[in-house]
């Protein structure tokens, strides 16, 4: 497996700092938060993105995928958020970015059929965009939709080969889900997995991977028993959580607590 960490660990970073330290805690990747608040972003214009493509390309990290903001269960009309899914998915092709993330982002108002049919027509319709543009899209387990049981709903249906699975591992897990479960019902669809940890349900601050509740070990062990060989992300939530420690400074001791993990479960 290979080991990412996503920029919302460092918001508003340059990208040249990204990937310097990325390249320092022997990362193979990052994950851009595609935010407006973040250097690379739908708004960027191409030459922008000519500029960070060739940063990678000269650093020798990869750009794991792209984390954009759309809902895809959400109410509300349907045309919007194509279209805030094709700007990402066409970022993601200048960037040569594999993914981009979506999120479920059903409203408490829905009945879960709604948001169920909601999120894989809007879906399936995305995933011919993303089939011409070389890009896959990814249902994260989030919100709404936070087990991969949940998750599994909406890309049953829509049965396309752009469109796969994020696996969040603090979602499922705050919806009582085992890993086993999570990786049995999303493991056809599975694009990466993010890794965080935390103090408990009701604490989600972000904390140095292995010093909270989360199955990591669990999790990890899962998947190389599985034989799965994808890429583990580190999301550490800074940007939600400004008390939280930088996470520069836990960079390799976190890269060392999952080469442990890994070696580990070889």
């Amino acid at each position: 497996m290979k080991l990412a960490f996503s920029t919302l660990g460092v918001p508003g970073l340059p990208i040249s700092d990204v990937l310097q330290l990325a390249s320092a805690h022997g990362y193979h990747g990052v994950e851009l938060r595609a935010h407006p608040e973040e250097p690379v972003h739908p708004g960027i214009g191409l030459t922008e993105r000519a500029e960070v493509a060739a940063l990678f390309k000269e650093s020798g990290i990869e750009i794991l995928g792209l984390a954009g903001y759309a809902r895809v269960a959400a109410p509300g009309d349907d045309d919007a958020v194509l279209a805030e899914i094709r700007d990402l998915l066409e970022l993601a092709r200048d960037l040569g970015a594999p993914f981009v993330r979506v999120f479920p982002g059903g409203d408490p108002g829905q009945s879960r059929e709604e948001a169920d049919a909601t999120a894989a027509r809007r879906l399936g319709t995305a995933a011919e965009i993303a089939a011409g543009l070389g890009v896959r899209i990814l249902l994260e387990t989030h919100d709404s939709h936070r087990t991969g049981a949940d998750a599994i709903r909406v890309l049953g249906p829509v049965g396309h080969r752009q469109v796969g699975a994020l696996w969040d591992i603090m979602h499922t897990w705050l919806g009582g889900e085992q890993p086993s479960a999570t990786f049995a019902a999303l493991s056809p669809h599975l694009g990466y997995v993010q890794v965080k940890d935390i103090a408990s349900a009701e604490d989600t601050t972000p904390l140095p991977l292995g010093a909270g509740v989360l199955p990591l070990t669990e999790c990890v062990e899962l998947l190389s028993r599985e034989g799965w060989d994808g890429w583990l992300c580190w999301e550490y939530e800074k940007r939600w959580y400004e008390a939280a420690p930088p996470l520069e400074g836990l960079l390799t001791p976190g890269h060392d607590h999952l080469a442990r993990l890994l070696n580990d479960s070889a």
